[in-house]
């Protein structure tokens, strides 16, 4: 078994099939979530959020949008817990 190698922001690119390994930290336990397909695209997106230092006072997020199997298009929000894996 070969480990499969991590992805950094700017290696992220549309047609690449991934694993998306996400860790939601929670007081009962942290629940762990692994979502597999085919990058459809990465972006940055302003919410509604006010933050102070952010491009135009707002808070800016990276969604990736994948393409699964099933055909299911789904879109995560990447953070600090998030991994991306490039599958062979």
């Amino acid at each position: 078994m070969h480990a499969e190698k991590i992805l950094s922001m700017e290696e992220i690119k549309p047609g690449q099939n991934v694993r998306v390994k996400q860790k939601i930290d929670r007081r009962e336990g942290d629940w762990n979530l692994e979502t597999v397909g085919t990058v459809v695209e990465l972006t940055r997106q302003k919410t509604g959020s006010w933050y102070a230092h952010g491009k135009d006072n707002k808070l800016w997020l990276h969604r990736l949008r994948l393409k699964k199997s099933d055909g299911e298009i789904t879109t995560l929000t990447l953070d600090q817990w998030t991994s991306v894996e490039l599958l062979g």
